[in-house]
C-alpha cells in the first residue's frame, strides 16, 4: 500500500502588511524587492500579523537604506523579556547598484522612496519598497473617479448575469 505524503498547501497570499496609502498619494516610478534586519520578537509578531505600514517611509543615510516609522507591535509574551521598540529604524539589505540607484532618485527633486508591502518569501521577511513620485490634488481624484467607475462595472456586470 502506498502512502501519500502530507503536503503544506501553499498559501497564495503571502503578504504580512500593505501601504496602500503609499499607492494613492505617490506614482510608483520604479520598484525593489528588499531584506529587512530583524530582531527575533519582531519575527514572532509578524508571522501574528502584527504589521502597519501606513506613515513609513524608506531613509538614505552614509549609503545605506533604513525603513521609518514602520510600526511592528510586540506579542504579549515577549514584551516582558525585552525591550521592544515599535517605530525602530529597521535596515533594509540591498546590493550596491540598488543602493546606488535609489540614492540617485531620492535627491531628484520631488522623489522619494516608499515601503509598499511586507510579505513572506520562504521564511524569510522581504519589503517591496518603491521610488514615488508626489500626486497632485487632481490626479488623487482621477484614481478615486477610477476607482469608483470600476466598481459601478461590477455591480452592472453581476447584475447583469443574474438576470
Amino acid at each position: 500500500m502506498h502512502l501519500m505524503s502530507k503536503s503544506k498547501k501553499k498559501t497564495s497570499d503571502n503578504t504580512i502588511a500593505q501601504n496602500k496609502r503609499a499607492r494613492f498619494d505617490y506614482h510608483i516610478l520604479d520598484t525593489y524587492e528588499a531584506g529587512i534586519s530583524l530582531s527575533g520578537w519582531e519575527v514572532k509578531a509578524l508571522r501574528a500579523g502584527r504589521a502597519q505600514l501606513t506613515d513609513s517611509y524608506v531613509f538614505m543615510k552614509n549609503g545605506e537604506a533604513f525603513l521609518l516609522n514602520a510600526q511592528i507591535t510586540p506579542l504579549e509574551t515577549v514584551s516582558t523579556h525585552f525591550v521592544t521598540e515599535p517605530t525602530r529604524s529597521r535596515k533594509l539589505l540591498l546590493n550596491k547598484r540598488e543602493l546606488a540607484k535609489l540614492n540617485e532618485a531620492v535627491s531628484q527633486k520631488g522623489q522619494t522612496c516608499v515601503c509598499l508591502a511586507l510579505y513572506w518569501k520562504s521564511h524569510l521577511v522581504k519589503a517591496s519598497i518603491g521610488i514615488a513620485a508626489g500626486k497632485k490634488q487632481h490626479d488623487k481624484r482621477d484614481t478615486e473617479k477610477a476607482r469608483d467607475w470600476e466598481r459601478q462595472k461590477a455591480r452592472i456586470v453581476r447584475a447583469n448575469v443574474k438576470q
